[in-house]
């Protein structure tokens, strides 16, 4: 057997699947897409609204149908050339209560856990939270997620009814290894497969001489795949986060203090 076959994650996306579905009671909803493959992207702001039917109905799992043509073409283009290609793609979680995770330990931090998950699906090679890597070209002046007062009828239409909002979401949904109520953003980078249909040169490890890699067959880009493995992966590390934090032996009582949670922290308006 391979040592880091990707057929593993065959079983995250079965574990993942009931943590989504625990999570559907908690009124968290978790999407993946596809961002880029090879050159072509886009770049996702709080301005760009998401068509998760669209994403679903596409073949490499794109919001954006000119962008997913760009896409399919320089998947074909690689395949007839015998070679593959990464990408990038992005998982968003909706719903998500304040206080989920911890500042007290490194190792109980939200994003530490939610990278190391992410980071641990098969040819992911960078993760990055909100703007992640893009902070860096920013001051702190324009980095922050400024807090303001939320308008009455915003917060009666917020789940937790906050008497606060952010018109924006620079650092994902997670500040000081806690979420803050803003939808938590993953990206991922996948790099290219390694098994070519053209093998690149390597040697032969009894003689010691030049050879070609071997090859039996080849993907030409897991990225809209990996993309779902994201999904199962943030699923289940915020089902279990949502456990620590609510507790109960049965959904009933989980759920019963989950709402009791949300209602002591909506007095915060009163």
């Amino acid at each position: 057997m391979e040592r880091a076959s990707a057929r593993e994650t065959a079983a995250r996306v079965a574990v993942g699947a009931v943590a989504k579905r625990f999570l559907e009671e908690l009124g968290i909803a978790i999407h993946s897409h596809t961002v880029a493959i090879g050159g072509g992207h886009y770049e996702l702001r709080e301005s760009i609204s998401i068509d998760w039917q669209q994403v679903e109905a596409s073949p490499v799992r794109c919001a954006f149908p000119e962008l997913e043509k760009q896409m399919i073409a320089a998947i074909d283009k690689a395949k007839a050339e015998g070679d593959t290609l990464g990408g990038i793609f992005e998982v968003i979680a909706t719903g998500i209560p304040v206080g989920l995770g911890s500042h007290v330990q490194w190792d109980r931090r939200l994003d530490g856990r939610i990278a190391r998950a992410i980071m641990s699906i098969n040819a992911v090679k960078g993760v990055e939270i909100g703007d992640g890597f893009a902070l860096s070209e920013l001051k702190g002046s324009q980095a922050q997620d400024v807090i303001k007062p939320a308008p009455d009828i915003m917060a009666s239409k917020a789940k937790q009814s906050l008497p606060w909002y952010r018109p924006t979401n620079h650092a994902g949904g997670i500040e000081g290894g806690i979420s803050n109520g803003e939808d938590i953003m993953v990206r991922a980078v996948v790099k290219p497969i390694a098994t070519l249909a053209k093998p690149l040169d390597s040697i032969d490890l009894h003689s010691g001489k030049k050879a070609k890699a071997h090859y039996e067959r080849s993907d030409i880009c897991v990225v809209p795949a990996a993309g779902v493995i994201g999904e199962a992966m943030l699923a289940i590390v915020l089902a279990d986060t949502c456990l620590e934090k609510f507790g109960g032996d049965s959904l009933k009582e989980t759920l019963a203090n989950y709402h009791n949670y949300l209602n002591s922290i909506s007095l915060w308006k009163s």
